[in-house]
């Protein structure tokens, strides 16, 4: 392929969940896709490495046994479910507050213990849902902004309310998760996420890390990695022509974009009219991701009588530089070697601002600097640490994105489709999932009514 021009049925770019979801379809249905990624293996946001017994996730990738429709789909299509590769979460979510965790958030538990929530904002709670019922079957996983809801963000749906429904709940839950800046972000994503999971109940991970769904994915399909794309046009007889850094040329009879959507734009700026408004107004979060080996399972400061927490959301009213902590020990037993542990520490948007660029060092000892309000022993307990950046962490749903996505799902199909999250503006793989399944189902559609106005045609 560096020698000479090559054709291929189908070119996906990129090799994350939501490709490789495409390019399983695809060749489901009888094509031939080929992936290209430009890094070393598959997986995208979703990577993990073994490393001396412990269990390295780059995100925070868990899955739900409610509102995941399509990723179990998948799971079921591959045999991942078939051998215990997906276990139960058995520890809590919690915020934090008064100097300790309060766990059972977006879990029944929370009912007894508050979760965070003063008496006053447990009431508010309770009417702030019931004033959510009529609207509840309404909202929409696919198309979040024609909701009743609308385009109100976050911190606008808050306004007014009980301060603690944004500061104790609200925020934590967009912000440890997605990264998100309550008042760019709109809160019906975040409403669709929590009715169809119903809430943190019963929630999921992968047995061998976050990427086992997308390497077992990939094993059935023709990859190529280390292959980095430069740009993406559309030729003239309806074919796709891909440029890579290293000067490659491949043609395709049709293209997958299933990365995010400003490398989309960058990608391919040839893009039509009618699709660049949604490619330019959808916009990311950014988030650091630090993983740290510990020589003893640590744990937060919580209430007792309740499962240990696995997952810390930090307010901002509380912190505003750590967004939230992993016990990923609690999460699955096989994360560490017995009697260690592995904690992961969040960055909020501040100290992402201040920290994206600067030497790893830097980095852990800035977030050490505050975790260690949360945990004391973090320090003296660390052996290792992996600093894990996401400049592309989660799509933003801002309200103008939300605005214009209706139109780019009722375009009209074309060549080159797209596939990502961020096409149902929902920080999620099972947005991805979904979002893969879509572009193989409109490239199919595009093939079959070619081939229905060739037969007609000639019956004509």
């Amino acid at each position: 392929m560096r020698e000479t021009s090559t054709h291929v049925d189908v070119a996906v770019i990129g090799g994350g969940i939501a490709g490789l979801t495409a390019a399983y379809r695809l060749k489901e249905a009888g094509r031939a896709p080929e992936v290209f990624e430009a890094d070393s293996d598959v997986g995208g946001r979703m990577r993990a490495h073994k490393e001396d017994g412990w269990l390295v996730e780059s995100g925070t990738e868990t899955l739900a046994s409610h509102g995941y429709p399509a990723t179990w789909r998948l799971i079921k299509d591959v045999g991942l479910d078939r051998d215990g590769g997906v276990l139960k979460v058995g520890s809590l979510a919690g915020v934090w507050r008064d100097g300790k965790a309060h766990a059972g958030s977006g879990h029944w538990v929370g009912t007894l213990t508050g979760a965070g929530l003063s008496p006053g904002g447990r009431v508010a709670m309770t009417g702030m849902l019931g004033g959510l019922l009529p609207s509840l079957g309404k909202v929409s996983t696919r198309r979040p902004g024609e909701s009743p809801l609308g385009l109100r963000t976050v911190a606008e749906f808050a306004d007014g309310r009980h301060p603690d429904l944004h500061d104790y709940l609200l925020q934590p839950a967009a912000s440890t998760g997605w990264a998100w800046d309550t008042r760019r972000s709109c809160v019906a994503p975040l409403v669709a996420t929590m009715v169809a999971t119903r809430g943190l109940h019963g929630w999921r991970t992968y047995r061998d890390g976050m990427d086992s769904l997308a390497r077992k994915v990939a094993e059935g399909l023709t990859v190529h990695t280390g292959r980095a794309v430069r740009e993406v046009t559309e030729i003239h007889d309806g074919g796709v022509r891909l440029v890579f850094t290293d000067g490659a040329v491949v043609t395709a009879r049709e293209a997958v974009l299933a990365v995010p959507a400003p490398v989309a734009g960058k990608l391919y700026p040839s893009a039509p009219a009618g699709e660049l408004p949604f490619l330019h107004a959808t916009s990311y979060s950014r988030m650091i991701r630090v993983t740290c080996l510990v020589d003893r399972p640590l744990a937060v400061r919580q209430s007792r009588g309740t499962k240990k927490v696995y997952a810390l959301l930090i307010p901002e009213k509380e912190d505003g530089y750590l967004a939230g902590l992993t016990f990923e020990h609690f999460k699955a037993a096989n994360r560490a070697p017995r009697g260690k542990g592995l904690v992961s520490m969040l960055s909020a948007a501040r100290a992402t601002d201040e920290l994206m660029d600067r030497p790893d060092e830097e980095v852990v000892e800035a977030l050490l600097g505050r975790a260690t309000r949360y945990v004391p022993e973090l320090r003296t307990a660390l052996s290792r640490a992996y600093v894990h950046r996401f400049p592309y962490a989660a799509p933003e749903a801002t309200p103008d994105a939300l605005r214009l996505q209706g139109a780019f799902l009722d375009r009209p199909t074309r060549a080159v489709e797209f596939a990502g999250d961020w096409v149902f503006q929902r920080p999620t793989s099972e947005a991805a999932v979904q979002a893969g399944e879509l572009a193989a189902e409109r490239i199919l559609s595009r093939r079959l009514r070619s081939a229905t106005h060739v037969h007609d045609h000639a019956r004509t």
